[in-house]
C-alpha cells in the first residue's frame, strides 16, 4: 500500500479514493429578540483537521463539560465582539466578554497551520491572544482582512446565510461593542445524505 495523499491510496491491486466531505455547521442567530435566520459553514477538515474538529465539536456540543466546568458548547453564547467591514467575534463560552473559551483540547491549541488566507467576506478564522493560544474564539470576517494572515488560523467559510452575517454587522461599532445582543441561539451540525 502506498499512501499518496490524504484522500488517494494505492493499494496493490486498486486505487482507493477518499471522496469525505468537509463537515458543514449551523448557527441560528437571535439579534436583540429577533431571530435573524441560520449561517452555515463549511469547515476546511482536508486542510485544517484539528481545528475544524475544535470548531464542528463546540457546535454539537458532543463533548460535555469542560476544564473551566462550563459546557463545551456554542449554544447560547454570544458574539461579543462585532466590527463592520472588519469582523464579527464570538466564542467565549465561559465568561462572554472575549477573556475565556477553552477548546476541546483542554485551554489552548497550537496553530495547525496558515496554508489557507484571509482572502474574502466570510472566511471563518481562530481568534488568540497570539501564537499558540486557540480555544474556542473565532471570528467571521466582512472583508478581505490580509493582515491576519501568519497570525491567525483560517478553518472554515460561510457557505449560506451570509445575510445574516450582514444584519449582525449592523449592530456592531468601531469599538466592537453591540447595541444589541447577538446569540447562537442554536447550533450543531448539518448531516448531508
Amino acid at each position: 500500500m502506498a499512501v499518496l495523499s490524504n484522500k488517494i491510496t494505492l493499494w496493490p491491486e486498486k486505487v482507493v479514493i477518499n471522496m469525505s466531505k468537509n463537515p458543514k455547521v449551523f448557527f441560528d442567530i437571535l439579534i436583540g429578540k429577533m431571530k435573524a435566520g441560520r449561517v452555515v459553514m463549511e469547515l476546511f477538515a482536508d486542510t485544517t483537521p484539528k481545528t475544524a474538529e475544535n470548531f464542528r465539536a463546540l457546535c454539537t456540543g458532543e463533548k460535555g463539560i469542560g476544564q473551566s466546568g462550563k459546557p463545551l458548547h456554542y449554544k447560547g453564547s454570544a458574539f461579543h465582539r462585532i466590527i463592520p467591514e472588519f469582523m464579527c467575534q464570538g466564542g467565549d463560552f465561559t465568561r462572554g466578554n472575549g477573556t475565556g473559551g477553552e477548546s476541546i483540547y483542554g485551554s489552548k491549541f497550537q496553530d495547525e497551520n496558515f496554508k489557507l488566507k484571509h482572502t474574502a467576506p466570510g472566511i471563518l478564522s481562530m481568534a488568540n491572544a497570539g501564537p499558540h493560544t486557540n480555544g474556542s474564539q473565532f471570528f467571521i470576517c466582512t472583508t478581505k482582512t490580509p493582515w491576519l494572515d501568519g497570525k491567525h488560523v483560517v478553518f472554515g467559510k460561510v457557505v449560506d446565510g451570509y445575510s445574516v452575517v450582514k444584519e449582525m454587522e449592523k449592530v456592531g461599532s468601531g469599538s466592537g461593542r453591540t447595541s444589541e445582543t447577538v446569540v447562537i441561539e442554536d447550533c450543531g451540525q448539518i448531516v448531508e445524505k
